[in-house]
């Protein structure tokens, strides 16, 4: 067994080989290449994780067993990602949720109570999913106008990771919610949030009148 550096965790043969297939070059698509070969491994997950590492920590969470995904042991995979970078942490949180949350009612549950939870990522991934139902083109619940209200109350007071998600959620309520467009659009411009934002040719800009506008201009023939 290999003692993967920094950490002082020893690796089994399997994880210490996977470890070495990931660099700084890898990309997500090589990540997902690598889950699917290996397809469901929770043993193998937690040794990926233990490493401490962003990379492995991506993968990790993609052989997860989502059935195995409590709330403490989400409450601990939180706390483990507090040693990484803001946009890692954010990253770490919406890789979970897209890939393993989404994928158990039970965890859908776990997330729609998370509101006010004491995480300020677990926040993040309520709010994130509510704007996720609504991208995607699911149906979402019949939560708009309590979203609304919450957002308009607290999006100024909330931390940033979990403010961006509530302003993501205002946008695609406002794009696919026309009766409620105006109100979304005054909200961005009350808050200016991300108004001064450069995003790089091609991204739809964060703040709101301009999100939505562009976003809705899109998908005109279908509003």
């Amino acid at each position: 067994m290999d003692e993967k550096q920094g950490t002082g965790i020893k690796l089994s043969p399997k994880a210490d080989s996977i470890q070495s297939q990931i660099n700084s070059k890898t990309k997500l698509g090589d990540l997902r290449k690598i889950a699917k070969d290996i397809k469901r491994d929770h043993e193998l997950a937690l040794e990926l994780w233990s490493t401490e590492e962003f990379l492995p920590r991506l993968l990790a969470i993609l052989i997860m067993d989502k059935k195995l995904l409590s709330q403490d042991v989400l409450d601990q995979l939180d706390e483990d990602m507090q040693i990484h970078t803001f946009d890692e942490q954010n990253n770490l949180m919406d890789w979970l949720m897209a890939n393993q949350l989404t994928k158990d009612k039970k965890n859908v549950a776990l997330m729609e109570s998370w509101e006010h939870s004491p995480s300020a990522l677990q926040r993040r991934a309520y709010w994130y999913y509510q704007a996720r139902l609504r991208w995607t083109g699911q149906t979402p619940p019949d939560n708009t106008e309590e979203l609304l209200s919450a957002i308009e109350a607290n999006i100024m007071q909330e931390k940033p990771e979990v403010q961006w998600a509530m302003n993501f959620t205002a946008g695609w309520i406002g794009v696919y919610g026309e009766k409620n467009r105006a109100r979304c659009i005054k909200l961005g411009e009350k808050t200016g949030l991300y108004k001064d934002e450069i995003v790089a040719k091609g991204c739809t800009p964060n703040y709101l009148p301009e999100f939505i506008r562009i976003e809705a201009n899109k998908r005109q023939d279908n509003l």
